[in-house]
């Protein structure tokens, strides 16, 4: 594997998280706490490992600027920066809301995890966006 592998590399951990926050979000509301956890755990080293490629990548290859369309730049920015702003956000969050439930105290996972869940959903899903529309939809040179 090399440098320019880690983009996919990247999207392809976002994606895996997105399904593993789906699946978790799905047992829960079936009333499966085990699969639930499992998924929600393996959820977060999902996206533990997807931040140390990302950081990784980003640390030898510097930043991707997105010139290419002109037209499609403010609308590729309004999703790079809603991302990006909520990529900071659900750390914490996403920590809180794990050390509430390894507590127990399920009432306040689920006031958190209310908030949580969504914005991570998000952040996962977009993440796998800007990497097509980077790399496959709007290549850039």
């Amino acid at each position: 594997m090399n440098l320019s592998d880690l983009p996919a590399l990247d999207a392809s951990l976002n994606g895996l998280s997105t399904a593993l926050l789906t699946a978790g979000y799905l047992f829960i509301r079936r009333r499966n706490p085990k699969a639930h956890r499992g998924c929600m755990i393996a959820a977060m080293v999902t996206s533990a490992a997807f931040l140390t490629c990302y950081l990784i990548y980003h640390a030898q290859a510097g930043r991707v600027v997105f010139k290419d369309p002109p037209w499609f730049r403010p609308i590729y920015l309004a999703v790079l920066l809603t991302h990006t702003l909520l990529a900071v956000v659900i750390v914490p969050l996403v920590f809180l809301s794990a050390y509430r439930a390894l507590r127990r105290q399920f009432d306040r996972h689920k006031a958190i995890a209310r908030w949580t869940w969504p914005l991570w959903m998000y952040v996962s899903a977009t993440g796998v966006v800007i990497y097509l529309l980077l790399y496959h939809v709007f290549p850039q040179p």
